[in-house]
């Protein structure tokens, strides 16, 4: 051996790779978690979107249902006002009709009191020209 070199002994160089091997094996172990838990947080992120796009799609679905419905309440509405309206219209025909056929019983009537009147003054007339007092009026006072 040369004076110079110093042996290394066996003891130390297991040592040392005993050292390096646990410092390798923590370094791999540190590596692993570092994978997992970005693995972990990769997934999670994954997750969140997969459930943000389905919250998306079921906000859609809604609104959409939504306006749906809006848009029939408001066909329906503008039905039953179309509606009201011809009833309304239809009602004031009719009590237009029933004025016209108020007037016209109004006038038959003015017209037979007419003729009634007529007939009285022209009786009433026969009954002066003849003296004669008639006969069913106040039947108490007859003679």
């Amino acid at each position: 051996m040369d004076d110079g070199e110093v042996e290394d002994h066996p003891a130390e160089k297991e040592t040392e790779n005993s050292v390096s091997k646990v410092m390798l094996a923590r370094v791999l172990t540190k590596k692993r978690l570092a994978l997992i838990k970005a693995w972990e947080g990769s997934e999670k992120t994954k997750s969140e979107n997969r459930a943000y796009k389905k919250h998306s799609t079921i906000e859609l679905w809604k609104d959409n249902k939504k306006a749906s419905i809006e848009a029939e309440c408001k066909r329906i509405e503008e039905n039953l006002e179309r509606k009201k309206a011809e009833y309304v219209e239809r009602m004031k025909n009719k009590v237009v009709e029933i004025h016209q056929l108020a007037e016209e019983k109004r006038t038959c009537v003015d017209a037979q009191k007419s003729e009634e009147f007529l007939e009285v003054e022209e009786t009433a007339a026969k009954f002066r020209s003849r003296g004669v007092t008639p006969r069913k009026f106040f039947a108490c006072f007859s003679a």
